[in-house]
């Protein structure tokens, strides 16, 4: 599924949070008049964001603990049930079939924002 097909996927150009406030990895929830929708935003590896939600059973990651990041930094973790994705990707490296649905960010005056898919 693309983060698109999500019924509350925000609007390009919709306002994330302050980069400074993106520290290891940040949960959050971005509420639009389309409703809430969940987002995991990091650094590690430059700025990246994916759907906070674990393809395997479409919980969010931090679902039963907030320790996401893996001990070397170079992974997410599911905290229900223990699938690791590529932090820089969101490629699945165990414990799911398939990866995170990566959601294009970038700055705009010291704010994250959603970006637009590339074509």
């Amino acid at each position: 599924m693309a983060w698109t097909d999500y019924s509350s996927a925000p609007a390009p150009g919709t306002r994330v949070c302050p980069l400074a406030q993106v520290a290891g990895v940040l949960s959050l929830s971005v509420v639009t008049d389309k409703g809430s929708f969940p987002l995991l935003v990091t650094q590690a590896g430059g700025l990246r964001a994916y759907v906070n939600a674990c393809p395997h059973q479409y919980l969010p990651l931090d679902y039963r603990s907030d320790q996401l990041l893996s001990a070397d930094g170079t992974m997410l973790m599911c905290s229900a049930h223990g699938a690791r994705f590529d932090i820089s990707t969101g490629a699945a490296l165990g414990g799911a079939d398939c990866g995170l649905d990566a959601v294009p960010v970038a700055v705009v005056d010291g704010m994250v924002v959603i970006g637009q898919d590339p074509d």
